[in-house]
């Protein structure tokens, strides 16, 4: 039997889940709702108006039940296989990321940072990568850690792609022990200690303005964000980082992007974010040629 072609082998394969005592479970809970609803109808009459709204309520919950039930009755596994991807197309595509917040307090600067740093070290490509990140509050503070976020990308980037790192978000990393994830040499370990002071730093860093104040003066690079309010203010637009020359082992695209914001026109909150996103990447040519 010959070896299959690598072109017609699939992407992603659905291995089906055993779940036969939860059907058997499900199955019974169906019969007793049923029940249910025949004794409801058999003995209507004899009880009125009550009994109908109780019948009425029960169909209603008995239909709601099926329909969650049913989705979940042949449950599946998709196991992909991403290798096979550049067998069946010569030349990757870009990919636009889109990450957006609109309160540096209900919405923590690390938490968001945490999210661009995983989507950067993705294994795809850099220079087909893009990250636009949609700061609805126009808040320094976000762009502050964003700026230093990339400087700590440099590292970051390099590192997981050096020992395949699968959980990519920093905090969630550094929360396992480095035994735990396979690294044994002492190379490894040296690294892992070394990139996870850099991120205590960091993570001081961002705390530190949040708390305080962001360590700039509101000028030069800042100056947009000294008179900006946070539903009054022209667009943002900032080019944190370019991949100029198109390198593999270089940082993604990282672009910070505040619509401008008027008080007397609605914004549609983060809708009207992911508009002008979607607009910014497919109705400007001059920023197509750049990224």
């Amino acid at each position: 039997m010959g070896m299959a072609n690598p072109i017609s082998l699939p992407l992603y394969e659905k291995i089906p889940r055993k779940n036969t005592l939860q059907r058997a479970f499900d199955s019974l809970i169906f019969l007793l709702l049923l029940s249910l609803l025949i004794y409801r109808l058999l003995y209507l009459n004899n009880h009125g108006l009550t009994w109908l709204l109780a019948f009425l309520c029960e169909s209603w919950f008995t239909f709601t039940w099926v329909l969650i039930i049913s989705s979940k009755w042949n449950p599946v596994i998709n196991k992909t296989y991403p290798d096979r991807l550049l067998q069946q197309v010569p030349e990757l595509p870009s990919v636009d990321m889109f990450v957006t917040t609109a309160d540096p307090v209900l919405e923590p600067p690390i938490i968001t940072v945490n999210t661009v740093l995983s989507l950067l070290a993705i294994d795809y490509p850099s220079h087909k990568l893009a990250c636009y990140v949609s700061d609805d509050g126009c808040s320094s503070i976000t762009y502050y850690s964003l700026v230093e976020a990339s400087k700590f990308a440099k590292l970051w980037v390099p590192f997981c792609k050096k020992y395949n790192i699968q959980v990519r978000a920093p905090f969630r990393y550094f929360s396992t022990n480095p035994q735990t994830l396979g690294g044994s040499s002492s190379d490894f370990q040296q690294e892992w200690k070394r990139m996870k002071d850099e991120y205590e730093r960091l993570s001081c860093k961002i705390e530190d303005a949040v708390h305080k104040s962001v360590p700039c003066d509101l000028s030069g690079d800042f100056g947009e964000f000294s008179n900006a309010e946070r539903k009054n203010h022209p667009a943002i637009i900032k080019v944190i980082w370019e991949n100029k020359i198109g390198l593999l082992d270089e940082l993604p695209h990282l672009v910070y992007i505040s619509r401008e914001k008027q008080p007397k026109h609605p914004h549609h909150y983060k809708a009207g974010a992911m508009n002008v996103l979607c607009n910014f990447i497919i109705h400007s040519p001059k920023n197509a040629e750049l990224f």
